[in-house]
């Protein structure tokens, strides 16, 4: 009964019509306990907390099995602990227009809001009769994995979300051939006074670029054209999963390329949205491809932590290299590896995540929101 209340209170939220009979039988992830969707984030403002420091950290990531939006905590950056027990935070059938979620990215706005973009797109959806076809459009036309949307979503206190749909092939008549709208990450411009909102994306079949554009206020749509944020010497080759950070006065951005086999680069810029100046150095220290960087610092300390999704391996895992001065780059190998200090206690093979700090109150609040079920 408790299952059946919290579907039904999910469809409401959404605003749709589905029967609770119907939800049980589409998506078995609405059984636990969700993020709340809701129209406006108004009514849930952020819980009022001592002033202590960001000391904790909040692992989002997805998983093939799933292709849902899951969050684990950790009170040390080394042990991650899943706070719904392995289960996903957001069913992705019931958030996209593909019913799967991709590389969820969350940070933290200079208002102290919550911000986080997905790729809405599930790349099993045929096998799993989501869809008569392999995609969503001709895979000749469009490419592997074409899809639509970046999923933008807003939050005061990490429990209730916003949710917009936003088709960039709709918005821009430049991008209307667009073939993708893949891994979406954000970052404040503080020249422009706006959410920056960068993602891959590619022109019908050709090759993946990565591109900018500034999001309203209220994280609901693209407002200005997106712009090539980076232009890699040989444009034939694949560039995705740009994560940019701001670090002194420069803009590191850590990106893919898809050489033999796909590898972490970074690229520098005095400016956030382009001028970033081509490194041909791998940053990354694996033998097998490696995706999706995410940079994120260790509290209380100099040291930055470079995770990168290892989709080489199987199954695939997170690989982490630490680094002081973004010249030398130190294995400290992968979840659970022998060895290795990174460790998860109740989940495996994440896929495409990002870490933010978040304070031990914030963390303890997520995991009173899932127990509570």
């Amino acid at each position: 009964m408790k299952a059946l209340i919290a579907m039904t209170t999910l469809a409401l939220a959404l605003g749709t019509t589905a029967s609770p009979a119907r939800l049980l039988a589409a998506d078995a992830a609405s059984v636990v306990r969700q993020l709340e969707v809701v129209r406006a984030i108004d009514g849930y403002p952020a819980p009022k907390v001592r002033a202590v420091a960001r000391s904790a950290y909040l692992l989002a990531y997805f998983k093939d099995e799933t292709h849902s939006l899951h969050f684990a905590t950790s009170a040390d950056g080394y042990t991650f602990t899943d706070v719904n027990d392995g289960a996903p935070v957001l069913s992705g059938r019931a958030v996209a227009d593909q019913k799967g979620i991709r590389d969820p990215h969350i940070m933290r706005g200079p208002d102290g809001d919550f911000y986080m973009s997905m790729t809405d797109l599930h790349i099993f959806a045929k096998r799993e009769g989501l869809r008569a076809t392999d995609w969503e459009r001709p895979e000749k036309d469009y490419g592997w994995g074409n899809n639509r949307n970046l999923i933008l979503m807003k939050s005061h206190d990490l429990l209730h979300w916003t949710l917009a749909k936003v088709d960039v092939s709709a918005l821009f008549p430049a991008f209307a051939q667009a073939g993708n709208a893949w891994a979406p990450e954000t970052i404040w411009n503080p020249a422009r006074k706006r959410m920056m909102v960068y993602f891959t994306t590619r022109i019908g079949n050709g090759p993946n670029f990565m591109v900018q554009s500034l999001a309203n206020p209220t994280f609901t749509t693209l407002t200005t054209e997106p712009k090539q944020i980076l232009h890699y010497p040989r444009p034939a080759v694949n560039t995705i999963d740009a994560d940019i950070t701001r670090v002194g006065d420069r803009y590191r951005m850590f990106y893919v390329a898809h050489e033999q086999p796909g590898s972490i680069r970074q690229a520098v810029s005095r400016r956030i949205d382009g001028g970033y100046v081509y490194d041909a150095r791998k940053i990354d220290p694996e033998t097998v491809a490696a995706e999706a960087p995410n940079l994120w610092k260790r509290y209380g300390t100099n040291t930055y932590v470079l995770m990168y999704d290892v989709f080489g391996t199987k199954p695939n895992n997170m690989g982490f290299a630490e680094t002081t001065d973004f010249k030398t780059f130190r294995n400290v190998g992968r979840f659970n590896d022998p060895g290795s200090r990174m460790k998860t206690t109740n989940f495996t093979a994440p896929k495409h995540g990002t870490v933010m700090a978040i304070t031990p109150e914030e963390a303890a609040r997520l995991r009173g929101y899932f127990s509570a079920r």
